[in-house]
Parts: structure tokens; sequence; C-alpha cells
């Protein structure tokens, strides 16, 4: 699922970087700059709420969005409380998922007008 989703992504002009654990993702958000973090709940090695946390705790300005195809209130709530700025159900609307993106990195170069700007958007993406 990850690849099909890769793909789309990079179809609508995103630089996409793939992780397919939750640490693996923590140790890309470590290494890179990236614009956004789109996250499944359920990963290898540390879900998508423990991921987010981290995420969360070295940049608190990437907005994290957080996608499930098991979805329910109380992770849902997590989720937000913890700071995801969405929580996307599976399977995915696509014209919904472009939106929230474009709505989520708007947001982001808006804060990162007053600073230097990366040339090209870089997106990151782990899970399934």
């Amino acid at each position: 699922h990850c690849t099909i989703l890769q793909a789309l992504l990079r179809g609508w002009g995103y630089n996409v970087a793939l992780a397919n654990s939750g640490r693996q993702a923590l140790e890309q958000v470590r290494e890179r700059v990236f614009d956004l973090v789109l996250c499944d709940v359920r990963m290898a090695e540390m879900d998508g709420i423990a991921t987010l946390k981290e995420i969360k705790a070295l940049n608190p300005a990437i907005p994290v969005l957080i996608m499930t195809a098991y979805s329910s209130v109380e992770t849902a709530v997590e989720a937000l409380k913890t700071g995801a700025l969405d929580y996307l159900i599976k399977p995915l609307d696509f014209d919904n998922l472009q939106a929230t993106l474009e709505k989520a990195l708007a947001h982001t170069h808006s804060i990162d007008a007053e600073t230097p700007a990366v040339t090209a958007s870089q997106f990151g993406m782990v899970g399934k």
C-alpha cells in the first residue's frame, strides 16, 4: 500500500521519503528536514501514536497527519491531543487527502515565510 500512495503523492508533485517503521521514520526526521509527515497508526517496532510523540519532541513544528484502517474515537482523540494535525481513515479518499495535504503545507509554508524556505517540498510518509 505504501508504494501506491507513494506513487500517487509523487504524481501530485511531492518529494516522498518512505519509512517502513516508526523507528525508521524517526531516523529520517533526525537527519532531514520535512514539510509534513503522513504516518500510519499500525506499524512495526513503534506504533503511529508513539512515533507522533517522538516526532513532536524532535520538532514540534512538523505537521503530522495520522491515518488508519482501524479507527476508533479513542485513537483519534489521542492522536489529536498528541499533536496530529488531522486523522485520516482508510481507505483514503484521495480528493480529501490532496486537500488536507495542501492545507497542511500552506499552513507550514505561511509559518516558514519568515524564515529561509527549503527549495523543494519534502514529504515524509511512514506505514502501510
